[in-house]
């Protein structure tokens, strides 16, 4: 637990000046201005791909509403745009077909900017994300680091990073005569925790956010396993024929950065850690 109240520790308090809040209000009513593809200021609402599968960035609460940091800074977003915002419930796996399909505007959905990506899509990055291991209490497997999973059942996310780099990870123990790591796949990151709440699983691999937050919710029955790892730019995606929306998106989070909204969002889910610059 150390590990992620470390990564993910708490930033000092933003302090405004009167000076500076009259500069937010003149950002502010610039973001308004903001041009917006036809299609989307015609509707006057866009939508985002997310996969609300993975708090504490994007889930559904009790009552059946998206809620999260990636939430709130979607709709702040839309806001600022002057326009309503559509959440499309996508699995992670086919997130980025369902943008170049015209399924939805935009992906916000704890997507990492790697070089793969953005040969097919481009990015508006808005903050930085890690991987971690959680573990069941104890670590009773002493898991440190990736190359201790040999020979154990790992619980991942279909498409994830964490599912890559231990397929890669895999390479290494055959090459080293070692046991594989079982790499047990899910549709959605919610299953993958539950693998490891009921002991199917030993390993659930998942981001350092996401295994954060269920330590907190669950510190009795979870731990982390090792430090967090494989830190990496996040972004919002959009279709590299859309230059007019990622320069509205890109301009609307500037003002949020610029007038502490942006500091204020991931300071209420616990990330004011992954903030950018």
């Amino acid at each position: 637990m150390d590990s992620a109240k470390r990564a993910l520790g708490r930033r000092g308090t933003v302090r405004l000046s009167i000076g500076a809040v009259s500069l937010f209000g003149f950002l502010a009513a610039a973001s308004a201005e903001i041009a917006l593809p036809a299609r989307i200021a015609s509707a006057k609402k866009m939508t985002y791909c997310s996969d609300l599968s993975g708090p504490p960035l994007g889930f559904f609460d009790e009552s059946g509403k998206p809620v999260g940091s990636d939430v709130d800074i979607g709709e702040e977003i839309g806001k600022r745009l002057g326009v309503s915002v559509v959440w499309a419930n996508t699995p992670f796996s086919g997130i980025v077909p369902a943008l170049q399909a015209k399924n939805c505007d935009a992906i916000l959905s704890q997507l990492f900017d790697k070089p793969a990506r953005r040969e097919v899509i481009d990015f508006v990055d808005y903050m930085y994300s890690s991987e971690s291991f959680l573990v069941a209490k104890g670590n009773p497997k002493n898991v440190k680091s990736i190359a201790d999973l040999s020979g154990l059942k790992i619980a991942v996310e279909n498409g994830t990073t964490i599912q890559s780099l231990i397929e890669d990870q895999n390479k290494k123990f055959e090459s080293a005569g070692k046991p594989k790591a079982d790499v047990i796949v899910f549709p959605k990151d919610s299953d993958a925790r539950q693998a490891l709440q009921i002991g199917q699983v030993d390993v659930y691999g998942t981001t350092l956010e996401s295994a954060a937050y269920f330590l907190q919710k669950a510190g009795h029955i979870f731990d982390i396993g090792g430090e967090p790892f494989a830190k990496i730019l996040t972004g919002i995606g959009v279709r590299k024929d859309d230059g007019e929306l990622r320069t509205a998106i890109e301009s609307a989070l500037n003002a949020m950065k610029a007038d502490g909204t942006y500091t204020k969002i991931l300071t209420k889910w616990g990330l004011e850690g992954d903030a950018l610059p």
